[in-house]
């Protein structure tokens, strides 16, 4: 059995579409990411999925259970954690999971041993005692992340987890996600729009406008583009950007950092590129061929 499968789902407000007829499976186990600009159609999606908002058309199975018919025993089957901070900040680390023990109706055994739980593997121990609100953004996420497993369940929804937090944190966030895989199966579907997050999980749908546009694993994706990808840094980086624009052979321009990745379909064009720069009295520091990025996929995708 799938953890979570999706048939032509689908969510009007009024009018606007916000999800249209999006078909996918997540597998037990596995760590699933949807990847989208805001406003694509991913947290609706997850509410839809954890029965916090009912489908306009279309159908949906977590862990079994019908998530229009169903949608009182999702909750207690899933957990999840929204875009914003759900937390309360005037209590402390202990206490918010002491409330969320109460929450889940956990009894006393049960609720020292997954407290214990929780304070480790979020590596908050030794801050137990610290007011919340006072804590930085990466210790928040990872509190937020523990009191929506506390009841253990068999999926998670993380929805846009590390907005605002440091790369630091982003990782330590993700090797608790794994931890929690590896060891008790759980099944985790995660909404970012970092590209460097998306490649953490196992499987991929890019979602534009309510849409999917693809789907497969990180490696998959990155065999969409079939055009060369060259990595080019020069100065000046605007008057580069200039001529880049204006080449004939070029299929696209991407930014990326103080460089840029270009798209070509014939490898020949590149000596063009070099030398039109260089008569321009650009200095090209860097010019090389390079494997394409989730970034260049999704930029790719978003502009189709």
């Amino acid at each position: 059995m799938k953890a979570i499968e999706v048939h032509n789902l689908t969510k009007a407000f009024d009018s606007f579409l916000a999800v249209n007829q999006i078909t996918l499976d997540v597998k037990t186990a596995e760590v699933f990411g949807l990847l989208g600009p805001n406003g694509a159609g991913k947290t609706t999606t997850i509410r839809m999925l954890c029965g916090l908002l009912r489908p306009t058309s279309g159908s949906g199975y977590v862990a079994g259970c019908n998530i229009i018919k169903d949608y009182e025993k999702i909750k207690r089957l899933i957990g999840y954690m929204s875009q914003k901070f759900s937390l309360y900040k005037d209590l402390t680390v202990e206490e918010n999971i002491d409330f969320f023990c109460g929450i889940y109706r956990l009894k006393n055994s049960q609720k020292s041993k997954q407290k214990k739980w929780a304070l480790e593997i979020s590596g908050l121990s030794e801050i137990r005692s610290q007011i919340v609100g006072e804590l930085p953004g990466g210790y928040k996420q990872r509190l937020a992340l523990v009191c929506a497993l506390l009841h253990s369940p068999e999926i998670v929804f993380l929805d846009e987890p590390t907005a605002g937090v440091d790369p630091v944190s982003r990782k330590q966030f993700w090797d608790i996600i794994y931890e929690l895989k590896d060891s008790l199966k759980t099944t985790a579907l995660v909404t970012t729009h970092y590209m460097d997050e998306a490649e953490h999980c196992e499987r991929i749908a890019l979602m534009q406008n309510g849409k999917l546009s693809a789907l497969g694993a990180p490696d998959e994706l990155k065999k969409m583009i079939k055009s060369r990808v060259y990595l080019i840094k020069a100065l000046p980086y605007f008057q580069t950007r200039e001529i880049l624009q204006r080449e004939p052979g070029l299929i696209n321009i991407v930014p990326f950092g103080n460089s840029f990745h270009i798209f070509i379909n014939d490898q020949a064009e590149i000596e063009k590129i070099n030398n039109d720069l260089r008569d321009k009295h650009i200095e090209v520091l860097r010019l090389e061929p390079i494997a394409p990025s989730l970034e260049d996929v999704f930029l790719s995708v978003v502009e189709k």
